[in-house]
């Protein structure tokens, strides 16, 4: 697994709990989605996400780096 394809189901995640949440118990979890929403939108600009620092300092790889 690569930094970038973790981030990407991270989130995934992350929206999907959130939205499930919100239909059970309380809309307020709808700020989980829009926080996770707008982390996504300035990590396409900055190429940079507070999850991927995290996940390099565990030791996973970019995909530029990983081999296949």
């Amino acid at each position: 697994m690569t930094v970038e394809r973790v981030v990407r189901i991270l989130a995934g995640v992350m929206v999907l709990l959130s939205l499930a949440l919100a239909h059970f118990y309380s809309l307020n979890w709808l700020w989980l989605t829009a926080f996770v929403g707008l982390n996504l939108f300035q990590s396409g600009f900055t190429n940079w996400c507070p999850a991927m620092s995290i996940l390099r300092a565990m030791g996973l790889k970019d995909a530029t780096c990983a081999t296949k």
